[in-house]
């Protein structure tokens, strides 16, 4: 077993995007510029948006981080957008998700500019991913692809099943993992809440991506030997063990599950890191004017 280390990989990455800045200002070229919407004080969105900015500052880019209360109105959530949108000096930008019930995130996503939509978020983003050409691609699956890119695991007519279905993970995942080339050429099989037969699905596996956001729902009878698994899952559960009174967990009892992969990515120190800097690529994307 190989455990796949998101941390270094994105450190790596991070190196390889600061390399790039400096020779771009070194050409007399713009710093790219990251700005960040935040809504209410949730704890993770907190958390995220905090790594963001710090690793905006860590490979020479600029950030903006720009705060609203829970109470914030769409009409002027929407207004924020459109300045953004027209804001010569931001390159992209990201509205921070989840928002508060009042709010409908996709009239705000849909109202962000998809040049600027360094999330992927975006319905023309996402109609581009579904047929190859050119976008922004949602950061956590694209962070799964460069993992398994940068391990030279290989996919080509591998069966991958992905667990979970949602917007952000489960579908771009299956989009990317059954694209023509490296890596992809996979058949891909997508389960979730109401999919019968799981544990046997799972048992085809050559790849499992599990992100349900159940903890610990992929146990050891359920992945066949010699099977790479991709951890997405990161729930805080109650533990006595750490400061904080909390731990987070993955989607896969990883004890049991990890004697059985070829490879397996951990939690936290697999996916987490690797989301962040797809985010990043995506920003020094932005800043090239790379997707018109």
């Amino acid at each position: 077993m190989q455990l796949i280390d998101g941390k270094a990989v994105a450190a790596q990455i991070k190196k390889e995007i600061a390399e790039e800045v400096v020779r771009i200002k070194a050409e007399g070229g713009k710093t790219p510029h990251l700005a960040a919407v935040l809504v209410g004080h949730d704890g993770g969105s907190e958390t995220y948006v905090a790594n963001k900015v710090r690793a905006c500052e860590e490979v020479g880019f600029r950030s903006t981080l720009i705060r609203y209360e829970d109470d914030v109105t769409e009409e002027e959530l929407l207004a924020c957008v459109d300045r953004l949108n027209n804001d010569a000096d931001v390159d992209g930008f990201i509205v921070q998700l989840p928002l508060p019930g009042h709010i409908s995130e996709g009239r705000i996503t849909e109202a962000i500019d998809y040049r600027k939509d360094v999330d992927g978020f975006h319905p023309v983003n996402v109609g581009r991913m579904a047929i190859g050409l050119p976008c922004f691609l949602s950061a956590t699956p694209s962070g799964i692809v460069e993992l398994l890119k940068r391990y030279e695991i290989e996919t080509r007519g591998k069966h991958c099943v992905i667990l979970g279905r949602s917007n952000i993970v489960g579908k771009p995942a299956a989009l990317l993992m059954m694209q023509k080339g490296y890596p992809g050429d996979c058949t891909v099989t997508v389960c979730h809440s109401r999919t019968k037969n799981i544990k046997e699905i799972c048992l085809q596996a050559d790849i499992v991506v599990a992100a349900l956001g159940v903890p610990e729902f992929l146990k050891a009878d359920m992945v066949k030997e010699g099977a790479v698994v991709i951890d997405v899952g990161t729930t805080r559960v109650p533990s006595d063990k750490t400061k904080s009174g909390f731990k987070l967990t993955g989607d896969v009892a990883f004890d049991e599950v990890a004697p059985k992969c070829s490879y397996i990515t951990p939690v936290p120190g697999g996916v987490g890191p690797m989301t962040i800097v797809s985010l990043l690529k995506n920003t020094l994307l932005a800043g090239k004017k790379t997707i018109a």
